[in-house]
């Protein structure tokens, strides 16, 4: 393992703001002028904007990169954080739904992490059951436009479970802010 002194240089692609990720006209991200109205459509859009940092998080990378635990001694990779935000939404569409839970996407505990390789093939199976999983907790949620309704064995509030998602996937995103920088020395928001 090298030391905290080999890290890679910071970098961004930025130039409007060098402490940004990238220049505010190439951002995808709905940042500029009025936000939603109402609180329904605010959620979702935070919800929407976080999901794309994490994302853009993990843009550009290799396979072996994305599956690189950069901030030892934690088990956390990019590709790591895909797997378990995956798992996350699966897990949330258990609270809210009725019947039989559905199964843990990866297996056993910890497998979100713990088996995030650095092959073609695995990141492309994260990708693909993130946007699946999302998809179909979305459409669940999608449902009960009533943020105060209660829904499912938990019996839990929409607000609460769209409210405990965003800061969930900005939790993360924190988290891949210093384990993209340790891996190559991105920076930014």
């Amino acid at each position: 393992m090298g030391r905290m002194t080999d890290a890679p240089a910071r970098w961004t692609q930025a130039t409007v703001h060098p402490d940004m990720w990238t220049d505010p006209d190439d951002d995808p991200r709905n940042n500029e002028g009025p936000g939603p109205d109402g609180e329904l459509p605010t959620l979702k859009d935070v919800l929407h904007n976080y999901r794309l940092t994490l994302l853009m998080k993990c843009e550009g990378l290799t396979p072996e990169e994305l599956a690189r635990r950069s901030v030892p001694p934690s088990t956390m990779s990019l590709l790591g954080l895909v797997r378990h935000v995956a798992e996350d939404e699966r897990d949330w569409r258990n609270w809210i739904t009725h019947g039989e839970p559905l199964p843990k996407l990866y297996g056993r505990r910890d497998a979100d992490f713990d088996e995030a390789v650095g092959e073609q093939a695995v990141v492309d199976a994260a990708y693909a059951d993130l946007k699946r999983e999302q998809e179909a907790t979305d459409a669940v949620l999608d449902a009960h436009p009533d943020l105060g309704e209660r829904i499912g064995r938990e019996s839990i509030a929409v607000r609460e479970l769209l409210v405990h998602r965003i800061e969930e996937y900005a939790r993360h995103c924190g988290h891949a802010d210093l384990l993209r920088e340790c891996v190559d020395g991105r920076v930014g928001q």
